[in-house]
């Protein structure tokens, strides 16, 4: 039985946010190879890893982000799995499927019928290089929203977000949509175009990937890339540094330490 939405993504952020001071987003990037051994002889291991890693760090996350591949690599276990975690997520903690989609006509409309309705998650991951055809199904109900890759964490998104200015003109597009349908996504290792992306989006969104096992400097994405103290406007992304942070039984615990500490952090820096 999927999620019910009775508030939209952009509310519940905003909900969040002001309950609970935290701006961290908990990347569930289940890989099946990655698990700690004493998981491995369950029904469905990512279930219940998954299960105890919700449990332990859902005090300390504004939202959580399982990421579609890691369930897709295995199979129908694993969207089983994908669909029974989303479940189990407490309704007013918003769930941001990153699955980085793009397409267009019914084959677009069949993404955001999947997601949203059979899913239930609150958000997605897209892919803007198709235009605006990719986000007509999603606007379509003013619940659902995207967070549309702007300038992404890894290395080479420098052999096209950062030529042309190609970031800067996804930005200027991101601004003529609902501000509460549409945000960006902005790698926290691009400090020096935070404050570039920020200024073309005064009001929007950030989901920002790459604190943690990518490298990314905390302080200066709190200084560049925060709105406002009050209204922050950005959710920060740890994937690997909280739910792989401990490979033993005790693994649940430890990613809520790590959590915590992140969420500490974050609160110190603003």
């Amino acid at each position: 039985m999927a999620r019910t939405r009775s508030k939209s993504f952009w509310s519940k952020y905003h909900e969040r946010w002001n309950n609970t001071k935290s701006l961290v987003c908990i990347g569930l990037d289940s890989d099946y190879k990655s698990l700690p051994s004493c998981v491995l002889t369950d029904h469905n291991p990512q279930y219940t890893f998954n299960k105890a890693i919700v449990e332990a760090t859902s005090a300390y996350a504004l939202a959580y982000k399982p990421n579609l591949a890691f369930y897709l690599a295995t199979g129908v276990k694993g969207l089983e799995a994908l669909k029974l975690t989303i479940e189990l997520i407490p309704e007013d903690i918003p769930v941001i499927l990153d699955c980085k989609v793009g397409d267009i006509g019914n084959t677009m409309q069949a993404y955001i019928f999947a997601c949203f309705e059979e899913y239930g998650v609150d958000a997605i991951t897209i892919n803007p290089l198709m235009g605006t055809d990719v986000l007509l199904p999603l606007l379509a109900d003013e619940r659902n929203y995207a967070f549309a890759l702007a300038l992404t964490s890894n290395p080479s998104a420098a052999e096209f977000f950062q030529q042309k200015s190609l970031a800067a003109s996804i930005g200027n597009w991101i601004g003529a949509f609902p501000v509460t349908q549409l945000g960006a996504v902005v790698g926290a290792t691009q400090t020096r175009q935070l404050s570039t992306m920020r200024n073309l989006m005064p009001d929007r969104l950030f989901l920002i990937p790459g604190i943690g096992a990518q490298g990314g400097d905390l302080t200066a994405v709190i200084h560049h890339a925060v709105k406002n103290q009050h209204e922050p406007e950005i959710l920060i992304n740890s994937s690997r540094g909280i739910i792989f942070a401990d490979k033993t039984a005790n693994f649940a615990e430890t990613a809520a330490k790590e959590a915590q500490k992140l969420r500490d952090a974050i609160k110190e820096e603003l």
